[in-house]
Formats: structure tokens, C-alpha cells, sequence
């Protein structure tokens, strides 16, 4: 059986947790800071736990995380 492969764009945006939940970035973090309010730019800054539905297809684009 050959190795399976990751998902590199996938690899990129998320990862696993101690416990082992999935984790990303929000949106909205990426360019035009400085027109967007101090309070909307702290919504976005951190990290979103990722809903439970999308573990199985995450597990099958990151098979080695």
C-alpha cells in the first residue's frame, strides 16, 4: 500500500490540540488592519476550535497529524 498523503493547503491552517481537538485560524486577520476597529480585530485574533462534523474529513486530509 503506498503512503497516504497529506493535504499540504490543509496542513497550513490547522492543527491539533493536546486533547486532540482541531484547531484554525478566524478569518478576516489577513490585510486592511488598519480600517477595521481595534474591538473587530480582537474578535478575530486567536484561534476557533473547529465544529465536531468536520473531524472526519480532516483526519482524511491530515492522516499523519
Amino acid at each position: 500500500m503506498p503512503k497516504m498523503k497529506t493535504h499540504k493547503g490543509t496542513a497550513k491552517r490547522y492543527r491539533k490540540t493536546g486533547s486532540g481537538k482541531w484547531v484554525r485560524p478566524k478569518a478576516w486577520r489577513g490585510h486592511h488592519l488598519e480600517i477595521k476597529s481595534s474591538r473587530r480585530t480582537r474578535r478575530y485574533d486567536g484561534v476557533a476550535v473547529v465544529s465536531p462534523a468536520h473531524n472526519e474529513q480532516l483526519k482524511r486530509l491530515l492522516p499523519y497529524e
